[in-house]
């Protein structure tokens, strides 16, 4: 996709009422300093429009990002951040089911895993969840510009075998210092959003 554009348009906080925004959306799940919001500066080519910070759990909100005027990608708030009140991150479960299950324009979920570390518990549990809410999530893979290249198989084959994935599901390695794997990530969205 070329970006012509792109703006934060909405943020929903945990009283707000989620926006019916009439347009494709693609959500990003993961855990707090997993590299979501690089991520999502990676995709618009931008460098910081998308908060990012080395102090986990900063991303407390639901943020709509406008492409194009033509699809939203999604920013949930970042989950399983130890220092953060269990009244806290029992919101956040709450903001994140309460989108999974009420946004009309929802079309695809990818669930971003640190590629360094075998998934725990609470990438399990995300990923479990997206399933159970009727998603086939694509995993996203971070920090592979962390590794060596010949530890990547491995590592992939950790992560593949850490969620239980089923063989058709789409992993993508990716770095947001090299950029490696956004063009194929962009795939995915226009593929699943119906822009191809």
């Amino acid at each position: 996709m070329v970006i012509k554009n792109v703006s934060l348009d909405i943020v929903c906080g945990y009283t707000s009422r989620l926006p019916d925004t009439g347009r494709p959306e693609v959500a990003f799940a993961g855990k707090s300093n997993v590299g979501k919001s690089s991520l999502i500066n990676a995709l618009m080519n931008r460098k910081s429009l998308a908060r990012t910070s080395s102090q986990p759990g900063k991303t407390q909100t639901i943020n709509y990002y406008n492409i194009n005027e033509t699809i939203y990608l999604v920013d949930l708030p970042g989950y399983g951040y130890a220092k953060a009140s269990a009244a806290e991150k029992q919101k956040w479960a709450v903001m994140i089911e309460k989108y999974l299950h009420t946004s009309r324009n929802l079309k695809a979920v990818f669930v971003l895993v640190d590629i360094r570390h075998a998934p725990n518990a609470n990438d399990i549990q995300m990923y479990e969840w997206v399933v159970q809410n009727g998603y086939q999530p694509v995993i996203i893979a971070t920090k592979l510009d962390k590794l060596k290249r010949s530890q990547v198989p491995k590592a992939v084959r950790t992560v593949r075998e850490g969620l239980n994935l089923p063989s058709d599901t789409v992993l993508i390695p990716f770095s947001a210092e090299t950029k490696a794997g956004r063009e194929e990530i962009w795939q995915q969205i226009d593929l699943l959003t119906g822009q191809v």
